[in-house]
């Protein structure tokens, strides 16, 4: 088998029916298999998807043992010479794999590879790409220079050897993640990429950008962006440090403290968006052929339905756009939202076959969910 898929849930059962969506378009043509862990959510999320997908190897863990144990535990039932470390809250176009596959298997010495990252608002995500946080370079972060942080060196649409990218999309050889025992799981959330990029490239492993293919993370999905999340987040960047850039006892605990100081500083980031329920126009967009009918059960008035091939009826301004997955494809949704992400729009999406839209509006907090 060429491909495994693995797809990381917790608490958000319809992102997961999303994602799922999209990865089946994106492996038609490849011998692949898609496999969805459960860390324990407690909700839908099983019954969603057993239900809707019968290809789909569901397994479901009794208690939430964190991203890099988990992930760890799929690998090793994975099939695949490839696999795919992905987020719940992504999105893929149909030619995803069939455009990165080709290019890995041509790089020798190949370790992992990751596209390019956008989120519910069209807009790039700079952790698509980054360099070694070593001692330095985390401390200008930490005072909020992130010119070293961010893999500036090449551009977004660029492909190139980067040295570090995100687990929301890793695209890794099962010899190599195994070769250096997978993901460290002293990481319970987050710095376990940055570790698992770092430890393939000291193994002599090359990890690549490619900015010519374009993914959806709506992040904030599964975790808000509170106290919590920062003490887990500034205590992987000391973990990975003491790991591979120990600067002796004492710098070690002053790094700690200040870290912890940083983490206690930062309070719940509130979602900025405005209440503009009254001022939003709302456009339904499809392709073909729209039977009113299908949407007489929505719970919320519809200002106009639009056709997609029509490019000057998407340029909207301050507008909600609802992309219909019954007509449309991903690769279309991907494309729009890079489109028209400078028009203020805010984007939902609602999966073929489902009575509910998605879509985030920031990466700081949860997005919106709405179901009939």
């Amino acid at each position: 088998m060429l491909l495994s898929v693995i797809i990381l849930a917790y608490k958000v059962p319809y992102h997961v029916l999303l994602c799922v969506q999209s990865v089946e378009r994106s492996i038609a043509s490849i011998d692949a298999e898609i496999i969805v862990v459960d860390n324990n959510s407690q909700d839908e999320t099983e019954e969603l998807i057993t239900t809707n997908f019968e290809r789909v190897i569901f397994q479901q863990n009794n208690e939430n043992l964190g991203f890099a144990k988990a992930y760890n535990q799929a690998v090793h039932t994975a099939k695949g010479k490839y696999v795919c470390i992905l987020n719940p809250d992504t999105v893929l176009s149909e030619n995803c794999f069939k455009t990165l596959i080709p290019f890995a298997e041509k790089q020798p010495d190949f370790g992992a590879l990751g596209p390019r990252l956008i989120d519910g608002t069209g807009h790039y995500l700079p952790e698509s790409k980054r360099n070694v946080p070593d001692f330095k370079v985390a401390f200008k972060k930490m005072t909020g220079d992130t010119s070293r942080y961010y893999a500036n060196q090449l551009a977004q649409d660029e492909i190139g050897e980067v040295p570090v990218l995100v687990g929301a999309f890793m695209l890794v050889k099962k010899q190599a993640y195994l070769k250096i025992k997978g993901f460290d799981e002293r990481f319970f959330m987050y710095g376990e990429d940055i570790d698992l990029s770092y430890r393939l490239t000291q193994n002599g492993f090359k990890n690549y950008y490619f900015g010519q293919v374009s993914v959806i993370h709506f992040k904030g999905e599964s975790t808000v962006k509170d106290r919590k999340y920062n003490l887990r987040f500034y205590g992987a960047m000391q973990l990975f440090q003491q790991k591979h850039f120990s600067q002796g006892f004492f710098i070690d605990k002053a790094l700690d403290l200040s870290l912890k100081c940083l983490a206690f500083s930062k309070s719940k980031v509130a979602s900025k968006e405005e209440d503009q329920k009254e001022k939003t126009a709302i456009f339904w967009v499809y392709k073909g052929n729209l039977e009113q009918e299908e949407l007489k059960n929505i719970p919320f008035q519809i200002n106009q339905v639009i056709n997609f091939e029509k490019e000057k009826e998407l340029q909207k301004f301050n507008s909600k756009l609802i992309f219909d997955l019954n007509f449309l494809k991903f690769s279309e949704v991907i494309d729009a939202f890079q489109l028209l992400k400078n028009n203020k729009n805010r984007f939902r999406i609602r999966p073929s076959n489902c009575n509910f839209i998605l879509g985030s509006d920031t990466s700081t907090s949860r997005g919106e969910l709405l179901k009939w």
